[in-house]
């Protein structure tokens, strides 16, 4: 069943009792005045049922946020290599660019991971230092192409151990110059280092916190901070092939399979190591997708009791609204409208409450969404982009009908008791 049709499914009991109920009467003058006379009561109601719409649909639309935007961001990382230690912390470090303490991979491991039979190449990352709070990450060219699909959006590649390629929402332009400071937020210190790196390129949008980093050649980083530059003295060259002798270890190692098979192959082989484990990103993120899950489970559940509540304290004052429609109600009686007529006004009236509270709602969980996504957006540097999908619309549909549903009975005793 396509998305629309179980949409419409779900709102075809609501429509068919409209159009039973209605059928052959025009209540929609009475109904405007009603909605006229008591406005601001009105506008009450449809501000409850807006909230309760925009809870439910709200939870579902953040939570996909969320998934797509992780699984975009660690979408160009196949498999990564590091010290044994916490997954999830590998993953922050490497996919998310978050500052974490890790073990290195010493530069025996590292030749052996990049000379395994099945990889493509083996990228390894440095991190420490910072600029005005965006990460120098170091690494290679190679990676570099990988993050840009082929091809910078401007500028060029790594030529000397000092330059640098921007993220693509970093403000620094090509041809700025910096001097990187040693650590992250707060406790970064500046003039520890002396080397000045230039901005030569800029990589394309990712949507990952990859957008904000700098990127430099990972022997810039190790010569900055007074080590071996990953190969053999009188060895200028920039990027693999490395020597285990002058190799001073790496947080992590991006490696690209040639096939699926392969990295399948390589996470087992590099796994089984004493002093090493790999990880797949999106395997990880699937397991904190499965805390996500259940997070989501619970909190929908706790939305669905707090609209519970809301739609039983809509059709409550309904009931008493019909209460104080008593007098209108009693001379439609004494003109001779048929007890389905009345029924019809008050049911009528009550669908136009529902209806316009259903369709506010749905703007107002667009907008808290998109908010939420804009916050979250900026606090993990991870393009987090909310939308509304047919599962939401199919959320305020089942929300309408069953209000809908439940109104008719509502209106059917507030009626009894409105003729006595």
């Amino acid at each position: 069943m396509s998305e629309g049709l179980r949409v419409f499914t779900w709102l075809l009991p609501g429509l068919v009792l409209g159009a039973v109920l209605l059928r052959g009467f025009r209540p929609w003058p009475l109904v405007g005045a009603l909605l006229g006379r008591y406005r601001w009561i009105n506008l009450v109601f449809v501000l409850l049922i807006a909230v309760a719409t925009a809870m439910g649909i709200g939870v579902t639309a953040v939570e996909r946020a969320v998934r797509e935007g992780t699984a975009r961001a660690a979408d160009k990382f196949d498999l990564v290599v590091g010290a044994p230690g916490s997954e999830l912390t590998l993953l922050l470090a490497s996919v998310f660019a978050e500052p974490s303490a890790v073990g290195l991979v010493s530069g025996e491991n590292y030749v052996a991971v990049s000379e395994s039979a099945g990889v493509e190449f083996a990228a390894p990352l440095g991190f420490g230092d910072s600029h005005d709070g965006a990460p120098v990450i170091g690494t290679t060219m190679e990676l570099v192409t990988h993050m840009a699909g082929g091809a910078l959006a401007e500028g060029r590649g790594f030529e000397t151990p000092f330059d640098v390629v921007a993220g693509a929402l970093n403000p620094l332009e090509i041809g700025a110059t910096f001097v990187p400071a040693h650590g992250f937020g707060d406790s970064a210190e500046e003039g520890l280092h002396g080397d000045v790196l230039t901005v030569v390129g800029r990589l394309p949008a990712t949507g990952a916190p990859w957008d904000h980093a700098l990127l430099t050649p990972i022997e810039g980083v190790w010569r900055t901070h007074g080590l071996a530059a990953g190969h053999a003295p009188g060895h200028d060259w920039l990027g693999p092939p490395f020597d285990a002798r002058y190799f001073p270890g790496t947080p992590a190692i991006v490696v690209k399979p040639e096939s699926l098979t392969a990295a399948y192959a390589l996470r087992a082989r590099f796994d089984a190591a004493e002093d090493m484990m790999a990880i797949f990103p999106g395997t990880e993120l699937a397991n904190l997708y499965g805390v996500l899950g259940d997070m989501r489970a619970a909190l929908g559940a706790l939305v669905a009791v707090t609209q519970g509540i809301i739609a039983l304290g809509v059709l409550t004052a309904l009931f008493v609204l019909t209460k104080l429609f008593a007098r209108q109600i009693e001379l439609l009686a004494i003109l001779g409208a048929p007890l389905r007529f009345r029924l019809a006004v008050i049911w009528a009236y009550a669908a136009a409450l529902l209806g316009l509270g259903t369709v506010l709602g749905v703007g107002l969980g667009y907008v808290a969404a998109r908010v939420f996504g804009a916050v979250a957006t900026a606090r993990t540097d991870t393009l987090i982009t909310a939308r509304l999908g047919w599962a939401e619309a199919e959320s305020a549909a089942a929300f309408l009908t069953l209000v809908l549903l439940l109104s008719l009975a509502t209106s059917a005793v507030g009626l009894r008791a409105a003729e006595r």
